[in-house]
């Protein structure tokens, strides 16, 4: 089974790409739907414990953060898959600014996400990390970041 980890931060395009790549095949844990820490641990062990494949939509910008999903995905021998969507504040907050209603994140949200932004690393327990790019044109530019081999 397959655990896909999100990390960037908000207005990356993280979840636009969650629905043009993995709507179909993956479930989406996110606190944007979920609201509580208790409904996604809930949601989380649901997946893990019917092996549902699922994606972690969320910014999760430190390591500490990443952790535990990744901690609870090996345990339960799922393939942790992560992708890092590199992004400049400033371009997350001008898509921002195209977003309204409960979509539109705070300013200082995104400037505070990108301020404790960690970086990824595939020796956090990733089997195989992505960095995504979100261009200009709606597109997605991806690739395999350093150390990974091409499976």
């Amino acid at each position: 089974m397959q655990a896909i980890i999100f990390c960037g931060i908000q207005a990356s395009g993280k979840s636009t790409y969650y629905q043009r790549h993995f709507f179909n095949s993956h479930v989406r844990i996110s606190m944007d739907l979920l609201r509580t820490r208790n409904r996604e641990r809930l949601f989380l062990e649901a997946c893990l414990k019917s092996q549902m494949r699922f994606v972690v939509d969320n910014t999760n910008p430190t390591k500490n953060d990443r952790a535990k999903y990744i901690s609870m995905a090996q345990q339960a021998r799922y393939e942790v898959i992560g992708y890092y969507f590199e992004s400049t504040s400033s371009d997350a907050v001008k898509r921002n600014s195209q977003r309204s209603g409960r979509f539109l994140v705070p300013l200082k949200g995104i400037y505070g996400t990108n301020k404790r932004l960690e970086p990824p690393v595939l020796s956090e327990g990733f089997s195989k990390l992505y960095i995504v790019r979100l261009l200009p044109s709606g597109e997605y530019d991806v690739r395999l970041a350093d150390g990974n081999e091409d499976k």
